[in-house]
């Protein structure tokens, strides 16, 4: 029974890819484009959040405008979760238990995410949801308000500041362990995520079928639910 390997998503997936000292085989688009521009794209909001929060002060205000973009591409994910290419979409990764215990098996065998690496991928997504979510109604008393603070009484408002706060600890540690499991794969696995998640292709022994771009019609859809959502809170917010 094949061992299962280390989860590897911050929405890059563990990817069912043959070490780079197998036999190249055919390659296979794996990613999808619009898939590619929100990963890089969620990463560089994560960091710039996480950084001017750390700073405080006036980059409070980029700590804000951090959210709101990471709000943005949350809603572009979840469009693009039923309406994307066939490994973006979350039918295609969700980690039912059929799939969870075939994996343990090492029975498991696909391109794009993994059962386990699923699990990853939906508890990030929930985490910065929730952590979003929970900054938009925020107050730290001192130099930032949540654009929908003033929606709610100065109790709830600190304890949602609270929760936002508390939330980063789950959040550092679920980047952390993206981050070692990317480095396992890459240094001990050999396998290149990174590259595959950057380029949209893989190479080996793997179904060499493409996987497709997404319609046209939903990237258009996926792109202006998410400016509404972040339009109707700056509104709401004035």
């Amino acid at each position: 029974m094949g061992a299962p390997e280390i989860v590897s998503e911050f929405n890059v997936g563990v990817v069912d890819a043959p070490p780079l000292a197998r036999p190249a085989g055919p390659r296979a688009r794996v990613w999808d484009l619009p898939l590619r521009v929100f990963h890089w794209s969620l990463v560089a909001a994560v960091a710039a959040a996480i950084v001017t929060g750390e700073l405080g002060g006036p980059w409070m205000v980029w700590h804000g405008r951090a959210g709101l973009t990471i709000v943005a591409l949350l809603v572009f994910r979840v469009v693009w979760g039923f309406a994307g290419s066939k490994t973006a979409r979350f039918a295609s990764f969700a980690p039912w238990p059929s799939r969870l215990r075939s994996y343990l098996r090492g029975q498991w065998r696909g391109t794009g995410h993994n059962p386990l690496g699923a699990l990853s991928v939906f508890a990030m997504l929930g985490l910065l949801a929730l952590q979003a979510g929970t900054g938009l109604f925020g107050n730290d008393d001192i130099a930032f308000a949540g654009p929908l603070n003033r929606f709610v009484d100065d109790t709830l408002g600190g304890r949602l500041t609270g929760w936002h706060r508390w939330l980063a600890n789950g959040l550092f540690a679920l980047i952390a362990l993206h981050v070692g499991a990317i480095a396992y794969h890459e240094v001990v696995k050999r396998h290149r995520l990174v590259k595959a998640m950057w380029t949209g292709w893989i190479d080996g022994r793997i179904d060499s079928r493409s996987f497709g771009e997404g319609t046209r019609t939903a990237l258009v859809v996926a792109l202006a639910l998410a400016a509404l959502t972040v339009g109707a809170i700056a509104w709401a917010g004035r």
